[in-house]
């Protein structure tokens, strides 16, 4: 009774924080059950220096990571990348036009490391070294990959006449 409390509160954010981060309807659910499994079995050493909830999205995102890495190349090594540009455009803000869900749709259409990034960063609310931390790369590819996310991310939106 107790678990199918903890299931039915924390259900819903772990699974929208899995598939922001897999980007798949079944991955997300598959995750969500591995990381509730893992969770309930694990139970006890739950130490109560965060809320359950923490707790139980750090286990969401490690595992949907892991799935990502599992299914796909990640992250590109930073070593043969090109040098990164700076964002010299200014921050002008999105256009009143722009749409939660044009949003949503366009942050699905990038690539898999970028996506994750992106995600941890702005809709997660982890900092870059916590983001190097999860992800096991220095925090200077983290940065990177935020700043190439968010140039991508206004690429596909100025495409599709949205973002100007």
């Amino acid at each position: 009774m107790a678990y199918r409390k903890l299931y039915d509160r924390y259900s819903k954010a772990m699974y929208n924080t899995a598939y922001r981060i897999v980007n798949k309807t079944a991955d997300a659910e598959d995750v969500l059950q591995e990381a509730f499994t893992d969770a309930f079995m694990q139970l006890k050493s739950f130490q109560q220096k965060s809320t359950f909830g923490a707790w139980l999205k750090q286990i969401v995102v490690y595992k949907s990571i892991y799935k990502v890495k599992q299914d796909r190349f990640f992250i590109d090594d930073i070593s043969t990348l090109e040098d990164t540009k700076e964002d010299s455009a200014g921050d002008n803000g999105p256009d009143p036009e722009l749409t939660v869900q044009k949003v949503k749709e366009a942050i699905q259409q990038l690539p898999d490391g970028y996506r994750t990034v992106l995600s941890l960063y702005l809709l997660e609310g982890y900092d870059h070294e916590e983001i190097a931390e999860i992800l096991q790369v220095a925090h200077v590819t983290v940065r990177t990959q935020y700043m190439r996310a968010k140039n991508k991310l206004t690429e596909i939106l100025k495409a599709v006449n949205v973002y100007e």
